[in-house]
Formats: C-alpha cells, sequence, structure tokens
C-alpha cells in the first residue's frame, strides 16, 4: 500500500469530524439535558461517563495528528466509526431511538463514514 492513501486526501474532513467530537466531548463535562438523556436513555452508568469524554478527545486527537502522519487519521476515523456503531448498537437494544439517537448518535456516525470515504478510499 502506498503511504499516500494513508494521509487523508483533504485535510479538512478529518478536521471537522474533529471539531464536532471535541466539541461533543467538551459539551459532556457539564452535560446538557439531551445528552444525560441519551446516556440515560441507554443504561449506561453515571460513573463510566468520563470514558466517553477521554474516547471523544483521543479520537479528536488522532484526526489532527492523522493529518500529517501517515495512518494515524484513518485508524482514529476507523475508531470513531466503531465506536458510534456500537453506540447506535445500544440505543436499539434498549429501545431508545428518540430524537438523540437519531441526531446526535446517526448524526455524527454518518459524518464519520463520509469523512471516511472521501478522505481515505475516493
Amino acid at each position: 500500500m502506498d503511504l499516500m492513501t494513508l494521509v487523508p486526501n483533504f485535510w479538512w474532513l478529518p478536521a471537522i469530524l474533529a471539531a464536532v467530537l471535541l466539541v461533543d466531548a467538551l459539551m459532556s463535562f457539564r452535560p446538557p439535558k439531551f445528552i444525560k438523556d441519551c446516556l440515560n436513555g441507554v443504561n449506561f452508568p453515571q460513573d463510566w461517563w468520563w470514558t466517553l469524554i477521554v474516547i471523544k478527545l483521543l479520537a479528536t486527537a488522532g484526526l489532527v495528528v492523522g493529518i500529517f502522519v501517515p495512518g494515524v487519521a484513518l485508524a482514529a476515523n476507523a475508531g470513531v466509526i466503531a465506536y458510534f456503531l456500537a453506540a447506535s448498537v445500544a440505543h436499539v437494544r434498549a429501545r431508545f431511538l428518540k430524537q438523540e439517537f437519531w441526531v446526535n448518535c446517526l448524526g455524527i456516525l454518518a459524518l464519520a463514514v463520509v469523512v471516511f470515504l472521501f478522505s481515505f478510499v475516493v
């Protein structure tokens, strides 16, 4: 595999995803009602909410570093897709399919898939 395929085709796509994840992580420090409702709706223990902030901040860092370092944004982007796929499964299993699921969870998942496709595949 050529090294250039491991660097995003358009640097600004991973940057946009990183910005969205950063805002999401920062909001989670003092989560607004819709984030609380989402996490409670899937029965995610409040004692573990901090882990989601760490995951999103690490993904943000990986996406930014990966603009310059081959392979890092690809791995971070794949991780974001896996994270939001798992979150989607949690929503479906808990039957918590309210607006938070459709807008936040599936919205960021769709963004991550688009970024992946146009940054590393197309």
